[in-house]
This record gives structure tokens, sequence and C-alpha cells, in this order.
């Protein structure tokens, strides 16, 4: 082959090469997770369980690779029941029996049909629910049950802390609220309700 050919198929060999490149970094970047609240569709998951960004833990900008590896897996583990259309729906129509219809044996029957009792959002709203009912010792096993599964689940703890004022326990909900506050700062809606809450005074009734 002579120099001249050479010389010209060089450089269309590279640009081909190059071309295939730019159709794997999509992948890459899809893996990333949300990050950003509101809005519908391919927002995080936090959206779509609670209609609000999920809360970032203090200080939990991490880059050792190792870190990112174990999130991206988790986020992987969560997506296999999470992306699927009849636990959102599932979960939404127990959302509305609580928030709308304040059908709180209705939904802890909905909530344990969608097969995932121990992840965070639904363990903790059946905790909320026993709460609603009456039922303080089942409540705080469930409560309990979502910590154990998500330690920064900041709606739980605001709502088991709410669960400490009813049961007299003001120092539990301190603590409870101190939490809350490493987690998602004193501005978010999470501190700002159990906040107000302790300032009732003792023996007020919750409508929590």
């Amino acid at each position: 082959m002579t120099k001249p050919m050479l010389a010209f198929i060089a450089p269309v060999a590279l640009a081909i090469a190059l071309s295939a490149v730019p159709a794997a970094a999509p992948v890459l970047a899809a893996g990333g997770g949300g990050g950003g609240g509101g809005g519908g569709g391919g927002g995080d998951t936090g959206d779509i369980m609670t209609g609000k960004p999920p809360a970032q833990p203090a200080g939990s900008s991490q880059s050792s690779t190792t870190t990112t590896k174990s999130t991206h897996k988790s986020k992987k583990d969560k997506q296999s029941f999470l992306d699927d259309p009849a636990f959102k729906q599932g979960y939404r129509t127990a959302y509305a029996t609580i928030y709308e219809r304040s059908e709180y044996a209705s939904a802890i029957v909905q909530l344990r049909a969608l097969g995932h009792d121990d992840y965070a959002n639904v363990a903790n709203l059946i905790g909320y629910s026993y709460r609603k009912l009456g039922d303080y010792k089942l409540s705080q096993t469930w409560y309990e049950r979502a910590l154990k599964s998500d330690p920064n689940h900041v709606l739980t703890w605001q709502y088991y802390g709410l669960w400490q004022i009813e049961q007299g326990n003001r120092d539990q909900a301190q603590y409870h609220l101190t939490r809350i506050a490493q987690i998602c700062g004193t501005s978010c809606e999470e501190y700002r309700s159990l906040a107000a809450a302790l300032e009732q005074p003792p023996g007020t009734g919750l409508v929590y």
C-alpha cells in the first residue's frame, strides 16, 4: 500500500473509532440517579415516594471509589421494585388512603400487600398508620424497622419523634430533632414540624 493511501486511511479509521465512544457516555450518566427535586417522570425515587426530594446526610459528599460503587450498587438493588409500575401505583394508593382519607387500617393492608416491608418509606408509613390507630407498640416496631433499613430516613425520625412526644418522652423527641438537623439541617420541613410540636405544652394533642 502506498504512503498517500495510508495517509488517507489512517485519519478515517481514527474518526470511525472515535465516533463510537460517545454512545457509552449516557449509560454512565444515567447511573448517577436523580439528585433533583420536583418534576415528573425520571426524578429520584424520593420524588415518587414522598413528593419531595430525598434528604442528603450532612457532609455526605464523598469522592472515594468504594463509596461510589456501593451507592451505585444500592441504587441498582432498589431499582428492581422502585421502577415497577405496580409498586408505584400501589404505594400511591396507600399514600392517598392515609393522607387523603385517613383510613389507616386499610392503608396498612395496602402497604403490606406491596411485599417490601423492609423498604424504609413503606415501614415508616405502616408505623405512622399504627400510631394514628393508637397502637403505639406496633407503631414503634415499624419505625425501628424503617430506621434499621435507612438510618438517615428523615421522615421516620420526624414521625418517630412525634410518637415520642405523645408517649411523654420529650428528651427522646429532642434527640430525634437533633438527628434530623444532622441529616437535613434546621430549615427542612421535618425539622420545623417536630420543633413546632416540641414547643407545644405537654399533653397537647398532636394533629400530625
